[in-house]
């Protein structure tokens, strides 16, 4: 018996923060990749559902429209990773909090807001598992894998006027 692997589909979506790279397994957005990337082997297909459902939402949040998303995810991670991903789902549209809160409130004493930063700093489905959310204690905007810029750039979409 042979087990069926998961189709990965692709296809690119421009964006206030550059062209995104989004990915499904046909069931689920499985990521979101910041440009610069290499473009994966084989056609885009612009008609999966789910890049298709991605690629509206995804629109309607930059136009200030949308401020969750519903969408099926799949991120690929620990399962640690996985408990800080659906954190940072559960931080409100236009809200920010600390690595040291999101490592409170999952109860992981006081070396957890390092790991929560690295957990952070993994997340495959950025914007959709709104990582750029979370800043440092003092409020300070710190590291963002896609940029400093990208960061302030999906705060103020968020918070017109505030970053």
């Amino acid at each position: 018996m042979t087990i069926k692997q998961a189709v990965s589909s692709w296809t690119v979506v421009e964006s206030p923060v550059g062209d995104l790279l989004l990915r499904s397994d046909g069931r689920a957005l499985t990521a979101v990749v910041f440009s610069p990337f290499d473009r994966p082997d084989g056609e885009p297909d612009d008609a999966d559902p789910i890049l298709v459902a991605a690629r509206q939402q995804l629109k309607e949040y930059f136009a200030g429209e949308r401020r969750e998303f519903d969408l099926p995810l799949a991120p690929d991670g620990t399962d640690f990773q996985r408990r800080v991903w659906a954190a940072l789902r559960e931080i409100p549209y236009a809200a920010t909090t600390s690595y040291g809160e999101i490592a409170r409130q999952l109860k992981l004493g006081s070396r957890g807001a390092r790991a929560v930063g690295l957990a952070n700093g993994r997340n495959p489905i950025p914007i959709v598992v709104p990582c750029h959310r979370v800043v440092g204690a003092d409020g300070s905007l710190t590291g963002y894998g896609g940029g400093l810029d990208r960061k302030r750039t999906l705060l103020a979409v968020e918070s017109p006027g505030l970053f």
